[in-house]
């Protein structure tokens, strides 16, 4: 399977609402996730616990799109912007604009870099 196959498995599972099975199949143990202001989430336990935060403030969820994404197998690394719609808990509707990379080593993600908007 191919990185670009991967990838877009893991954005088919969460447009499926199954972000978390994604996650466990393909972050890596040891995985560093960047946040948009620069914060680093190191390991896969503490970047767990921040995905099932957000997930559990989505009130509900209108959407997603994928607009772009891609993959240089060469160097193990994919791309992907994306959008998601979601009403938080109290009321908040807001429009996700993203750009997120991957770094991978084999079936893995070990580094997932984000940037991004919020409107709303």
């Amino acid at each position: 399977m191919s990185y670009l196959d991967k990838i877009n498995d893991v954005y088919n599972h969460i447009a499926q609402g199954n972000a978390m099975d994604a996650f466990e199949k393909y972050y890596s143990d040891n995985v560093d996730m960047i946040l948009e202001d620069g914060t680093v989430v190191s390991g896969k336990d503490a970047n767990r616990d921040r995905e099932n935060e957000f997930f559990g403030s989505v009130e509900e969820f209108h959407g997603m799109e994928v607009q772009a994404i891609n993959s240089n197998e060469e160097k193990g690394t994919t791309t992907v912007e994306s959008w998601m719609d979601v009403t938080f808990k109290g009321g908040n509707r807001v429009k996700i604009e993203q750009v997120a990379t991957q770094k991978w080593n084999g079936d893995e993600i070990v580094k997932e870099r984000f940037y991004g908007t919020q409107q709303g």
